[in-house]
Formats: structure tokens, sequence, C-alpha cells
């Protein structure tokens, strides 16, 4: 779900103007609905990580989840904690990034913040991949926008319950790459942080939205094709 156009470490190659089917880097190139989720390859061993993430069903107060209740978690628990799963904590500023995640406001699909805390985390893999995308964006005078990184499963139940479309969202029930932390919705933003024009915004749920479609103008044509450039050049 992303805004104007986005690949995602899990973004889909665009097939012309249609839906969009899978990319080498096995990301869901639909820059609306992920705007910029792109899957990178990821290993089931994390080193060197500086936070840890469950891979079991995160705690949530109501609806609203909180990474940190995780952590809380184990110490009550540690005997009983399912299989973990390592994720990175990335500072933004270190990583000179925009921080918008838009599910910590009540502007996306739900309506209402799903997220108690805007934090964002990264399995190490994605995250050394967006590290390699950022300082290629930033050598043509462009910043990247987060909009989504890291989401618990019981936040992907929220989203498809407002929306359960599979061409948009994946079903909970198969597993997303944003629960297990390998895909990243983004956009690009100009030296004086203003978005680059995709052609729809982040959430917007329709054919629009995928990557490969010829309805938007030619300009947000141009700038979907440079996101998608710059997260396959990522890796």
């Amino acid at each position: 779900m992303n805004p104007a156009g986005s690949p995602s470490l899990a973004a889909r190659r665009p097939k012309a103007p249609g839906p969009a089917s899978r990319a080498p880097i096995d990301a869901a190139v639909q820059p609306s609905l992920k705007q910029a989720a792109w899957r990178a390859a990821t290993s089931s061993r994390s080193k060197g990580v500086t936070e840890r993430i469950f891979g079991g069903p995160p705690p949530c107060r109501g609806w609203q989840f909180d990474a940190a209740m995780l952590e809380a978690r184990e110490q009550r628990n540690p005997e009983s904690r399912p299989p973990t799963m390592t994720l990175i904590r990335i500072d933004p500023s270190s990583l000179d990034v925009e921080l918008a995640l838009a599910y910590a406001t009540p502007d996306n699909i739900a309506g209402r913040p799903v997220y108690r805390q805007a934090r964002f985390y990264l399995h190490q893999d994605a995250a050394a991949a967006l590290a390699r995308a950022v300082a290629l964006a930033r050598g043509l005078g462009l910043r990247f926008r987060i909009f989504d990184a890291f989401r618990p499963t019981e936040a992907q139940w929220v989203l498809w319950r407002a929306f359960p479309d599979p061409e948009f969202l994946a079903d909970p029930r198969r597993g997303s790459p944003h629960s297990r932390g390998i895909a990243v919705d983004l956009s690009l933003i100009d030296a004086a942080g203003l978005p680059l024009e995709m052609g729809t915004g982040f959430d917007d749920l329709r054919p629009l939205a995928h990557h490969g479609s010829l309805a938007v103008s030619p300009e947000a044509q141009r700038n979907r094709a440079l996101l998608l450039g710059l997260m396959t050049a990522a890796g």
C-alpha cells in the first residue's frame, strides 16, 4: 500500500499496464499499494543486530501494536516465547530518510492508528539493501520517504479486515513480507522535501496504483521507473 508509486522490497514487475507480476527482486512494485515494497534476499540467520522481535503473534493493546512490548513479553515469560525473528531498529536520521509511518496515524485504509508508536524496523539484509538505495538516490539529489516497514501480523489483520483484496494486500493467513521485516513501502522526495509525482497516493488501492499503469501522467511514469530502477540496482 503505498503512495505515489513505489516498488517494495517486495515489488511487482510491471506487466505493461496491468496488475504486476513478480520482479526479479521478488518485490511488489505497486506504487500506491506498496509505495516501494521490495523484498530483499534474506537469510534465516542474522548477525550483529541491535534488536530482536518475535516471529509469533506480537502483543497488542486493543488494535494498536507496540514493538517495545515484545521485549517486555520475553522478560516476563522467556521459556514460552516463540522462535525469534531478528530485526534492526533503524534511526531515520542516521540513514538519511524521512519517516512518515502511515499506520501510526489515522491516515490509512483502516481509518485509525494501527501502531502505537512510529518505530522503523527491518530485517538486517533488507536494511542493508535500503542503505544502498539511499546512497544511489543521494547521488541524484533525492531521498526516500518511508511509509511502512516491519508490520506485525495482527496489524496485517487490521488492514485485511478493512480491505480484504489479495490484489493489493497480502492475506495474513498466507503471510506478508512486511511481517518478516523484508519489505518497505516508500517513495521519493526532492532536496526540498517535496514528493515526486507518482500518480497515486499511499494506500491508493486502485489499478491506477500498479507500477506499470499507463493511465498516470508521463511525469509519474518516469518517476515510477526511476524509483524502480533505484530499488532494483540496490539489490
